[in-house]
């Protein structure tokens, strides 16, 4: 009911056992409450009582501060109700530490994955990415194909610097996950994109996460990008007019899509990501299913279209 009351529950905590006395956290929050009016009011408080507990058991505390490469806690506090949790990955799941050179408004690496995933995309046949950005798709789709772990990418998590790290099933399972990846042929991936600068840094990004050697990169207008014969996947993720775009010239962008679609994708597995409904409307097919999705604070939907060979009913 107070931040005293907060204080109150964080210090009678045994952190003594979680928090090595010579580390470092950090604190984060989302608050709820009509006592706080400063954001960073409770994150002070909240850092208090962890300190003051360590020194009364140990006479020493650990370094605080906003660096979230390290142990971090956060509190979810609402109304007379709070929650605080021990964040085991640091910063966030998303950052797999290969996208050094983000391109404008790119999608995060966890969207993007799931984005894959609804759209049914498991490796096995060829994949292309018009508009591909800072080719977080593409190098996304390299990683599923290979059956790569993306944790893998990453050396740092917040849990290694807590006292519950075990370093042995640590490496254990960094081990299993390796002998997952498959090595031998993938299928075709191709991205592309018509800003030369976007392309540059998605093949950047690629080498970082080491599948720039599976991936096509091309330099063009979304609608000559060549896609390979037989059955894949195209995804498309364009601009929706809200971080991006003008919204009118968007229009037959949109257009455009579905013309794509019909003229160079027959036979595939055809998708959009947008956050914009009246756009998604000009595309001119009808989707076989509609996949919601959060891009940040965005409501988006994953559109999937059945792009046959002639006439449905051949």
């Amino acid at each position: 009911p107070s931040p005293d009351a907060l204080y109150t529950h964080i210090n009678a905590f045994p952190w003594e056992t979680v928090l090595p006395v010579d580390g470092y956290f950090s604190v984060t929050s989302n608050v709820d409450h009509p006592k706080i009016n400063n954001s960073m009011f409770p994150n002070l408080k909240l850092k208090d009582a962890v300190v003051d507990r360590m020194v009364s058991k140990l006479g020493a505390r650990p370094d605080s501060g906003p660096d979230k490469a390290r142990c971090v806690i956060h509190l979810d506090w609402k109304g007379d109700r709070a929650w605080v949790y021990l964040n085991t990955t640091g910063k966030w799941l998303a950052d797999r530490g290969y996208r050094r050179l983000p391109h404008t408004a790119p999608m995060r690496e966890t969207t993007a994955a799931g984005v894959l995933l609804g759209a049914g995309y498991d490796g096995t046949t060829p994949f292309v990415n018009p508009m591909c950005g800072s080719g977080t798709l593409a190098i996304e789709a390299a990683l599923i194909a290979t059956g790569r772990a993306p944790g893998l990418l990453r050396a740092n998590y917040g849990v290694m610097h807590t006292l519950l790290h075990d370093e042995d099933a640590w490496e254990d399972a960094r081990r299993r996950a390796r002998k997952l990846s498959r090595s031998g042929d993938v299928p075709r991936i191709v991205a592309t994109d018509h800003d030369p600068s976007a392309v540059d840094a998605a093949e950047r990004n690629a080498k970082v996460a080491g599948v720039d050697h599976l991936i096509d990169f091309d330099v063009c207008d979304y609608s000559e990008t060549p896609v390979p014969e037989g059955p894949g996947h195209v995804v498309l993720n364009p601009e929706y007019g809200e971080r991006m775009g003008d919204p009118e010239e968007l229009e037959a962008v949109y257009k455009g899509m579905g013309d794509f679609f019909k003229q160079r994708c027959p036979g595939k597995s055809c998708h959009i990501f947008t956050g914009s409904k009246e756009l998604a409307k000009k595309v001119g097919l009808r989707p076989s299913r509609r996949t919601p999705f959060m891009n940040a604070q965005i409501e988006c939907r994953l559109l999937s279209y059945e792009v046959y060979e002639g006439s449905r009913k051949q």
